[in-house]
């Protein structure tokens, strides 16, 4: 009934997006009859989750509105939900007149009057919501009706505010669903994409996992990472257990696997199959099943293929081919370096390039670059835009302001609408707006391996105030529209590829080198024969990032677990555990920990940021220091491959698996992944220390000519040589060339005597 009540009311409040009119569950549904009590769990989530950053909002007379985001599970129904607000009303707002209206999916649900004893004091609210109003996403919207006086009001009053606290929470009370087993739905419910929440699978083993499991389960990881995109993942490995109230990923062969799946019967070819866990139909298990690893291998290469061909509760593989590699640098998610990029093909939901609103809110985009790009001598990178917007009511004081990871870049007006601008009303979608187009050079030393463009639209608003004889005139605020054309295009295209290694911090935040080639065809992964769980949740969880960062899977990734195998390789390394001899003697070495003994090398200068300019004096090996000691602790570091002066090699290595927790931990954080850069990284239970020491390198092609210039231009006492010296030889030749004049008059003027 419940179900039933959400969908006719989604309908009754206008929400036309079938999202919206869904039920709070899309899955089917087994019967809940057979299975007892289904169980029924808390969360909470915090305004500093569900709201954007930093999780506060300020409600003004301009801004009046505010909203927070939230989703439910496709496997879960909500049965209770309470909001917990903690809000400042402005001393300057007047009681009674002055209200805090919230609306759950449009529907008004609570209504706050500002009380005398309110203003200006921290205020909480505990509002139970109605059930029924809640669907699969849900928007939870305030809007402030502030009023200071009763004549004469000012909408753009600075006394008008109220503020929420980030302190504020939103409670539901969850019931599991026990679905059907039904893989047409699928990655759901191993992956909604309904729950905002950073995606945790479990994948689970039989025991310790050989080189061709590893190799699946991480191109499968991969394939999650790029699904789960922005929300970040988790893959905690189990061997021969289930987890206790997940959904789980589970790889078995005939011969090994896990003890609660020995009576399920053997398979003849790749097969994919769900179910529910043993003792708990509301917990599924994805069985990933087949012959040996080969088979294992083929399903899941299927199944990132395929996904869209499942149906039922189980699929048989019957055959999977991989077509023509992936080109460099063609990273669905990375801009197009070859042609210039559409915004169109930026954006990442539905009207992301609109708003509205008395004062709109910011258009945003996001710009994911190779990190190797050259943009050192670049004078600029040129951006296309065009823009539709509401006529403002004045000619001065509006204007549209571009920003580029939070830094101003520059700024036009926003003409109200003259008589030349009337011919836009023949074109019906546009009735009304006004049309620009602009060209704008965007600073190319500004721009990183991920950035935020944001286009603010001010309107400048004229209210009406009082007069002498006590009479005012009122005017309504219009609601102002403003579009980014999805035609607009930036070009990065042109531009060459190269870049100074080691550079942890491209592989921490973009899977650079490996992610120059989205399917992982150019690297080899260097792992441990028989990993510890902490190793392979480290494994996945890098395969992981590098899919979300890319947007496609690791289909061609290499694995092996013999160190031999990485001698006079071609690829870029990636080692996952003991450096094997082959490496491990290398001078450009900086960090190695083999138990409790750590060896590190220390810079003779360090600096506390990774884009201060270090010369390479500085950053030479200035000590050497062994220590011997108890507690926890990982490193990440980066050096050139002995065996291919362009290759890289990036080990990861703990000393327990307390640290291999901690640094997959650190991979999963956003702030502590922006901590890692340089050359070496260390992870300790304090946080993330990175170092800039020892030789680098470059990788990529920059012609002769324009190397000799990067080198000028980073070293600037090379740079007043090689002036000095330019100088001298221009001297010179000047000083022979009128010698000769000279000589050549002499010798004219004597043979006229």
């Amino acid at each position: 009934m419940n179900k039933r009540l959400s969908a006719v009311l989604a309908v009754m409040l206008g929400m036309t997006n079938p999202l919206w009119a869904a039920p709070q569950s899309t899955l089917p549904t087994a019967d809940l009859a057979d299975s007892g009590t289904a169980p029924v769990h808390d969360v909470v989530r915090a305004f500093t989750q569900i709201a954007p950053p930093p999780g506060s909002m300020t409600l003004s007379g301009t801004r009046p509105d505010g909203q927070i985001e939230f989703g439910v599970r496709s496997d879960e129904l909500v049965t209770q939900a309470r909001l917990t607000l903690h809000y400042r009303p402005s001393p300057a707002l007047t009681p009674t007149l002055s209200q805090l209206k919230i609306y759950l999916n449009d529907e008004l649900v609570n209504l706050v009057t500002v009380t005398p004893d309110q203003s200006g004091q921290e205020n909480t609210l505990d509002l139970e919501l109605d059930p029924r109003f809640i669907s699969d996403f849900n928007r939870l919207r305030f809007e402030l009706v502030g009023h200071y006086t009763s004549v004469c009001e000012n909408p753009a009053n600075s006394t008008i505010w109220l503020d929420i606290s980030k302190a504020s929470q939103l409670h539901l009370t969850l019931q599991k669903l026990a679905l059907k087993n039904d893989l047409s739905h699928f990655p759901e419910p191993f992956l909604d994409p309904r729950d905002t929440q950073k995606l945790s699978l479990p994948m689970v083993f039989a025991s310790q996992p050989a080189i061709g499991q590893q190799r699946a389960a991480a191109v499968l990881a991969s394939w999650f990472g790029v699904k789960a995109q922005w929300r970040g993942q988790s893959f905690p490995v189990l061997y021969n257990q289930l987890p206790a109230g997940q959904h789980a990923i589970v790889f078995a062969t005939n011969a090994q696997r896990p003890d609660f799946l020995r009576d399920l019967p053997s398979v003849d070819k790749p097969t994919v199959r769900m179910v529910s866990q043993p003792g708990n139909p509301w917990q599924k298990m994805l069985l990933i099943l087949g012959r040996d690893d080969n088979d294992l291998s083929t399903a899941v290469a299927g199944l990132v293929q395929g996904n869209l061909l499942l149906r039922g509760d189980s699929a048989i593989i019957e055959s999977v081919d991989l077509l023509a590699p992936r080109q460099a640098y063609d990273a669905p998610n990375w801009v197009h370096t070859d042609r210039p990029t559409t915004f169109a093909e930026l954006t990442q939901y539905e009207n992301q390039l609109q708003s509205e609103g008395m004062q709109p809110a910011p258009v945003t985009l996001t710009l994911n670059l190779p990190p190797d790009l050259f943009l050192v001598r670049a004078r600029g990178i040129t951006m296309d835009v065009g823009w539709r917007y509401t006529s403002p009511l004045q000619n001065e004081g509006s204007r549209l302001a571009v920003h580029l990871n939070n830094q101003f870049m520059q700024d036009y007006p926003l003409s109200a609408k003259t008589d030349d601008s009337k011919q836009l009303l023949h074109i019906p979608l546009i009735q009304g707006l006004q049309d620009s187009n602009r060209q704008l050079t965007i600073p190319a030393l500004r721009l990183g391996a991920v950035n935020q463009l944001r286009f603010n639209f001010d309107y400048a608003n004229t209210f009406s105030g009082g007069t002498a004889d006590g009479h005012c005139q009122t005017v309504t605020p219009v609601t102002n529209h403003v579009v980014i054309d999805p035609n607009s295009t930036i070009d990065f295209s042109g531009y060459r590829h190269y870049i100074e290694m080691p550079s942890l911090r491209s592989f921490a935040n973009a899977g650079f080198p490996f992610s120059r080639f989205a399917d992982l065809s150019q690297t080899q992964i260097l792992v441990s024969a028989k990993p510890s769980p902490e190793q392979m949740s480290t494994l996945l969880t890098v395969m992981g990032n590098t899919g979300a960062q890319t947007g496609y899977p690791a289909l061609r990734v290499e694995l092996t677990d013999d160190g031999s195998k990485v001698k006079n390789s071609a690829h870029d390394l990636l080692v996952i555990g003991t450096l094997p001899p082959g490496l491990r003697d290398d001078r450009q070495i900086n960090v190695l920990i083999d138990a409790t003994r750590t060896a590190l090398n220390t810079p003779k200068r360090q600096s506390l940021l990774d884009d201060v300019s270090v010369s390479a004096d500085e950053r030479s090996v200035g000590g050497h220091t062994v220590i011997s000691a108890q507690g926890p602790m990982a490193a990440v570091i980066g050096f050139q491959s002995p065996f291919d002066a362009q290759r890289s090699v990036v080990a990861l290595m703990a000393d327990s698996p307390q640290a291999w927790q901690m640094l997959d931990n650190a991979l999963q954080d956003p702030g502590k992944r922006n901590a890692i850069y340089g050359s070496a990284s260390i992870i300790r239970e304090s946080g993330v220390n990175s170092l800039r020491v020892g030789d680098t390198w470059y990788v990529g092609y920059l012609p002769w000519w324009e190397r000799v210039w990067h080198a000028l231009a980073t070293h600037p006492l090379l740079l007043g040589a090689f002036a000095v010296l330019v100088v001298v030889i221009f001297a010179l030749l000047m000083w022979r060339v009128m010698r000769m004049v000279t000589r050549r008059r002499l010798g004219e003027d004597d043979h006229d005597d």
